[in-house]
Parts: structure tokens; C-alpha cells; sequence
């Protein structure tokens, strides 16, 4: 059996289980259905399959479980579910570029600069294993750089972008700092000064984006839509606390409880005239003001 039939096995079974749970006979069945039209014999026995679902949890991170209550075979996202979506829309596009056409003429790329995710895995070291690191930092809106000294704690992806969350050293605050304006990264064989108790979840639970809390406390925030845009807000929600209040032809009402930020701010203004801010107050009086201050402009 060739490696190339291995894994192409291997992408039909998680394909399979993506749609549904399943019985080893209604995998058997796929794949040989799959055998015919791929030229290829993906036939497994029992004990091969069980050697696959090592080898797929080995290359790609999926596990796949057996569950009794059903009877069938499950890609198990229990304990980490968003990793897990990331890793499957990984493996998507893996797929999907793993092409012999010639990509350019079949799939137009986002022309973007690299966002720093060579440094994610030196990051995850120095955060696992409590190691301070060191690196040179360039802010927009400063135009000299500077030298820090910080303990990481956690990584966070907002709008395509990562950074570390870390307690600079200089003052001992936690910290954001987007990767692609981070270099010169040195993980050093120091542990962490002090051990404070961090939870990035808990952290960022009634934040939006990634400006930190610094103290606020959430809002109760009602935002009206018109159905159309409201049907991107139903399909991707602004934040966990949605709740839809109203949905008409007329409007989608949400309440999200949040603090509000100037990354909220942003993203409610990226919305225009589709939206509509009915309280908080303070919310209203913001959004107000941005656009006085914009149509000063002209």
C-alpha cells in the first residue's frame, strides 16, 4: 500500500465522519464506494481502521472515538472544540491547495503581509514551559522601537491577526502584543518572575477584540440591524452573549453583554448605516460623536 493511498484513506474517512457519526460498516461501505471512483483500494479491515484512527490523531490532531450510547464512530471535540473547528478548516484548505492545476489560475489569495505565525510555536514553548522571552516591539504610533521583557501567557487571534498576551516586565501589566510587529523573538531559559493566575477565556469573556477590560465593567448593549445585514449577524455572531430579541422584516435586535471598547466601537462602525445603537446611552453618545467627527472631514 502506497503512502499517497494511506493518507488519501485517511482524508476520506474524517470527510466521512464530518457529516455524520458512523458504524465501521457505513465507513467500510464509503470507502469502497470512494475505491471505484479514485482508482485506488481504500478496503480496510477492522484492525487497519483502528491503526488509521492513531495515524490520523498522529498527523492531523483529529481523534476520532467510538461512541456506545450510538454505536458509531465520532470525531471527538469535547475538550477543545474551537481548536478543533480550526484544525478541521485546516485540513479544508490543506485539501484544497493540495492541487496539481496550477492554484493561480483557480483560487485568488488575500494579498496580505505575514502576521508573525512563524513565531506561534516558540510562543506555545515559552508559554508551556513558563520561560520569559525577550523581543524588540514597534507600536503604530510610536516611531522608535522598544526592548521587552515579559512573561507570555497566552496567544489570541483577532481579525487575522495573533498575539501574545504577556505581563511586561517593565510595569507588570498584562499586555497585547500583535506578532507582526514583533521581532528579535529570544525565548530564554528563565522562569517566569511570579506566577499569576491568567485565564485568557476569562480574561476576554465580555471583551470584543482585543483590548482588555482594564477594570470596566460589561454593559448591557442592544443593537437593531436591517434583516439584511442581520442575516450575517444570525450567521456569525459578534459575540458569545448574543441573544436575538427580535427578528422581523422590519429588524434583527441583539443584546450583547460587553464592555465597551474601542475595538466594539470600530466594529459597529464598520456596519454604517445598517445599524443602529438603542442603548447604552454612553454607546449611542460614542457612535455619535465618531460621526460628526468623520463628516468634518468633507
Amino acid at each position: 500500500m502506497s503512502q499517497q493511498e494511506a493518507v488519501s484513506r485517511y482524508n476520506l474517512i474524517i470527510k466521512k465522519l464530518r457529516k455524520r457519526p458512523a458504524t465501521f460498516n457505513e465507513i467500510s461501505d464509503f470507502l469502497t464506494r470512494e475505491s471505484e471512483f479514485e482508482g485506488y483500494n481504500f478496503n480496510i479491515s477492522k484492525r487497519t481502521f483502528q491503526r488509521d484512527i492513531k495515524d490520523i490523531r498522529a498527523i492531523y490532531k483529529i481523534d476520532i472515538v467510538y461512541d456506545s450510547t450510538i454505536m458509531a464512530y465520532c470525531i471527538d471535540s469535547d475538550d477543545h472544540p474551537e481548536a478543533t473547528e480550526r484544525i478541521l478548516e485546516a485540513f479544508d484548505t490543506f485539501n484544497a491547495l493540495n492541487i496539481t492545476d496550477r492554484l493561480s489560475d483557480h483560487i485568488h489569495f488575500e494579498k496580505r503581509r505575514p502576521q508573525g505565525t512563524e513565531n506561534l510555536y516558540g510562543l506555545l514553548h515559552a508559554i508551556k514551559n513558563q520561560l520569559q522571552i525577550k523581543f524588540t516591539y514597534q507600536k503604530y504610533w510610536e516611531e522608535e522601537l522598544s526592548q521587552r521583557d515579559a512573561d507570555p501567557y497566552a496567544l489570541k487571534e483577532f481579525q487575522n491577526r495573533w498575539y501574545v498576551l504577556a505581563n511586561d516586565l517593565k510595569d507588570n501589566k498584562v499586555k497585547s502584543f500583535a506578532l507582526d510587529r514583533l521581532t528579535n523573538l529570544d525565548i530564554t531559559r528563565r522562569k517566569y518572575n511570579s506566577v499569576k493566575p491568567f485565564n485568557v477565556n476569562d480574561h476576554f469573556k465580555y471583551c470584543f477584540g482585543i483590548i482588555s477590560p482594564n477594570g470596566k465593567q460589561p454593559q448591557e448593549i442592544v443593537l437593531s440591524f436591517d434583516p439584511h445585514e442581520g442575516k450575517y449577524i444570525k450567521s456569525l455572531p459578534l459575540h458569545e452573549s448574543q441573544v436575538i430579541l427580535e427578528d422581523t422584516k422590519e429588524e434583527v435586535l441583539i443584546k450583547l453583554n460587553l464592555v465597551v471598547t474601542h475595538d466594539f466601537l470600530m466594529e459597529i462602525l464598520s456596519h454604517g448605516e445598517y445599524v443602529k445603537v438603542i442603548k447604552p446611552v454612553n454607546l449611542v453618545d460614542d457612535i455619535k460623536n465618531a460621526y460628526l467627527k468623520a463628516l468634518s472631514q468633507y
